[in-house]
């Protein structure tokens, strides 16, 4: 029998998800088609009960586990995280476009060497720790490792590409504003991207005039040491913010260690933040206003449980239209 099973592709394995509350069903129903929620990656052990079946196995979820995640109809969008890590080839984008309903849409980071000038002094990053980056905001390498797969990959379900620039020393603002200008016009068209940046002092008139002039956006994000969305929304012109995008990934002053270590293993709310919740409502529910499309991501580690938090922040929305 084994022999003769390995003659044919065997069906790709499903998994079953919770079935969407009767409220969720009608949260969904009541959204507006251009507000997208959704989830920072999908492959938590701790969502088993919450998104997936009890009794799911905890390693199949990041093969397998896309397809359950999008049988809840307030989940409209989801991110890849791993091809932050390392560049991923379009056969890879393909297989997770293959497990979405058409409507949904797929966004992605960037591979992490196009946005780190120097490469931390961690464990993984071996022989290049402390080593300065050559592929730092280095276009050919973008469009062909990071940009080509992506749009070949996903196609019709592609959402965005997102550039994340982690806390780091880029030197004088000016000159980083210009040379991310550079990078972003170099770039392929027709492709969606937004940048996310972790040094506030980076958020400068000549950042948001790069991103005009390319047709990128800034993506929003309530992390521990940026200013918050409110603030930095009053930043951005029109041109940079349409889309809106937003990543809630923790509060003011919180630590990315300790709020993991304190909400883990992330299947319940632990602390409500309401301050950013009703903030971020209220900028997606503007944008609506002006009939401009919101992407909204969640963390773990905003609340203690990104799709309990995302669940508050559709209710908070519906409340506010």
């Amino acid at each position: 029998m084994h022999s003769q099973n390995v003659l044919f592709e065997l069906p790709p394995l499903t998994l079953d998800p919770v079935p969407p509350s009767d409220e969720h069903v009608r949260l969904a129903a009541e959204l507006p088609a251009n507000i997208s929620l959704g989830c920072m990656t999908w492959s938590f052990p701790g969502w088993i009960g919450v998104v997936y079946a009890k009794g799911t196995p905890e390693k199949v979820l990041g093969a397998h586990g896309l397809t359950a995640y999008t049988k809840n109809p307030l989940f409209r969008i989801v991110e890849l995280d791993r091809s932050y890590y390392d560049p991923i080839p379009a056969t890879a984008y393909r297989e997770y476009a293959d497990q979405v309903p058409d409507g949904f849409r797929l966004f992605a980071k960037a591979h992490e060497e196009c946005t780190v000038m120097q490469f931390p002094q961690h464990a993984r990053y071996g022989k290049k720790r402390g080593a300065h980056n050559l592929r730092f905001l280095d276009a050919a390498y973008a469009s062909d490792a990071v940009v080509a797969p992506f749009a070949e990959g996903l196609g019709a379900k592609m959402g965005g590409l997102l550039f994340q620039f982690p806390p780091q020393d880029v030197g004088d603002p000016y000159a980083f504003a210009h040379r991310l200008h550079d990078f972003l016009r170099r770039l392929p068209k027709d492709v969606p991207y937004a940048v996310e940046l972790r040094n506030g002092e980076l958020l400068t008139k000549d950042y948001f005039a790069a991103l005009e002039d390319t047709g990128a956006v800034h993506c929003h994000n309530q992390w521990t040491s940026m200013p918050s969305v409110l603030a930095q929304i009053k930043r951005a012109p029109p041109g940079a913010r349409r889309p809106l995008v937003i990543r809630w990934l923790l509060r003011e002053g919180d630590k990315y260690e300790d709020a993991r270590v304190r909400y883990a293993p992330f299947n319940r709310l632990v602390a409500e933040d309401r301050d950013n919740r009703d903030a971020i409502a209220r900028l997606v529910v503007k944008a609506h206003q002006h009939g401009v499309p919101s992407f909204v991501f969640l963390d773990n580690k905003a609340e203690g449980c990104a799709p309990e938090s995302l669940l508050r922040l559709a209710r908070a929305i519906r409340s506010m239209l």
